[in-house]
């Protein structure tokens, strides 16, 4: 009897559920390693090569026909570990920047102004949130297609994720807003003098030229963008479980009992945010008259943390914990950033920079005008994981591109702006990209949950500007 109790209980007793296998992204760090031991592989077998460079009008440029092989000089395990601490050290200023604008904000919650301030905003636009998107990707994306440092829009990144909480959106979308609209006019800068410049100068061409055609490029570029973000905001809207951050749509609850009890705006709480106005409209002006850097930014941050804790009546203890613990909820991500430059580091140990541009430009040589532009767009975007720098990659690529458009019979005109949109693009992608790592990390996005949400608009931007470039190339694209 006892024998078939335990038949019966056991027939009773429902299968187990088999779990089902879900591919998941590895963490940041692990696929920064992966890609440095990918790197350091690849300098044994791609073949070491150099350009000589010239000065020339204060510019350090290649010259397109002197590339020749080198002795090579592979990266050892070693080299890997080492590049760690090398990319801290090279990217410091980046992330002492990161780390800064952690603190800054946390004293600015603290003083009750940013909540205050948003929700304000917020209530202003209750029944128009998309209207609230659409000018604020304005507002970013004109800041840098005019000149606007693109480093300087990070600082943005604390104000997008509170306004995405505040519109119960997710970290994705708050960080879209500010980063991704401003890479959209980025990817045009028709008045950028860092990088439109830089590469209007190498090709011999007026300085801003070809100004009427690049401006239709960007309002299609920012209207395209701007849609993209209001389209995945209404689906996290519609259904929360669509948001690309899983169930956590923010790594950190910081600010959301502050969003929900904020206080009315006082005139304190002005004084604050017009502090803060104050300090990056400085920046601004600083970068374009004075070259600042970033660690001028930094400096700025540092004065609008402890005038924002003044202001807001904090004592100086409470002005130094805000600012720590500010500052500790972006070490993770902050450090990415030089783990990112680590990667860069052993591609330029093993002397095949040079080699890779190279090559690019004997694959474009046999092909057609419209091909060629094209070639010369996806060439950027890839060389861009190597040199994420918009105006060192106009000084290695804009030297070889050059000639190579005149024998293709491609404007020179529609050459820069290939070479402008492979580098606007991966900016959005790369991991190599020192500003996209930093507005991710001072947002809490995770970069598997960036690559879900970005390669919709990639594909897009990248239809946009093929057709661009054709166009330029059909129309005889010229100086003016």
């Amino acid at each position: 009897m006892r024998n078939e109790a335990e038949k019966i209980t056991n027939t009773q007793k429902p299968e187990p559920k088999k779990k089902k296998f879900k591919l998941k992204m590895p963490d940041t760090y692990v696929v920064l390693f992966i890609l440095m031991i990918v790197c350091a592989i690849g300098t044994y077998f791609v073949p070491a090569g150099e350009f000589n460079r010239i000065e020339n009008n204060g510019i350090t440029v290649v010259e397109p026909e002197s590339y020749e092989r080198i002795e090579q000089t592979p990266v050892g395990i070693t080299d890997i570990f080492l590049s760690y601490p090398r990319g801290m050290i090279e990217t410091a200023n980046i992330i002492m920047l990161i780390l800064f604008i952690g603190g800054a904000f946390k004293i600015m919650e603290a003083s009750g102004a940013v909540n205050a301030g948003i929700m304000g905003l917020i209530k202003r636009f209750e029944n128009r949130k998309f209207t609230l998107i659409v000018i604020l990707g304005i507002l970013f994306s004109l800041l840098c297609t005019t000149g606007f440092s693109a480093n300087a829009t990070i600082a943005f990144i604390p104000i997008g994720i509170l306004i995405a909480k505040a519109l119960k959106l997710d970290a994705v979308a708050g960080v879209a807003i500010v980063f991704l609209t401003s890479m959209a006019g980025f990817n045009t800068a028709f008045l950028n003098p860092k990088t439109l410049g830089v590469a209007q100068e190498i090709a011999e061409l007026p300085l801003f030229s070809g100004l009427t055609y690049r401006v239709i490029l960007y309002i299609l570029f920012a209207a395209a963008t701007i849609l993209y973000v209001i389209w995945y905001s209404n689906r996290i809207l519609k259904d929360p479980s669509k948001s690309f951050m899983g169930e956590e749509k923010f790594q950190t609850s910081d600010g959301d009992d502050e969003l929900s009890k904020a206080q009315k705006f006082t005139g304190r709480h002005a004084l604050v945010l017009l502090l803060f106005v104050a300090g990056i409209a400085f920046y601004v002006y600083g970068s374009l008259v004075h070259d600042f850097d970033m660690n001028d930014m930094t400096a700025i941050f540092l004065v609008i943390a402890i005038g924002a804790g003044i202001i807001g009546r904090l004592n100086s203890t409470e002005i130094v914990n805000n600012f720590m613990q500010g500052a500790q909820n972006l070490v993770y991500g902050a450090l990415v950033v030089g783990a990112a430059r680590a990667v860069v580091f052993i591609l330029e140990d093993g002397r095949i920079l040079d080699t890779v541009i190279y090559a690019m430009s004997i694959v474009l040589e046999p092909l057609s005008p419209i091909a060629g532009a094209i070639g010369m767009l996806v060439a950027n975007g890839v060389f861009n994981f190597f040199v994420p720098s918009g105006s060192g990659q106009a000084v290695v690529t804009m030297p070889v591109w050059t000639p190579l458009a005149d024998m293709l019979e491609i404007n020179r005109q529609v050459a820069v702006q290939a070479f402008q949109l492979g580098d606007g693009f991966t900016n959005s992608l790369f991991p190599t990209s020192g500003i996209l790592m930093a507005s991710l990390a001072i947002g809490g996005v995770p970069y598997s949950a960036w690559l879900k949400f970005i390669w919709r608009i990639m594909l897009i931007w990248f239809a946009i500007g093929a057709v661009a470039l054709a166009m330029g190339v059909i129309i005889n694209w010229g100086p003016f």
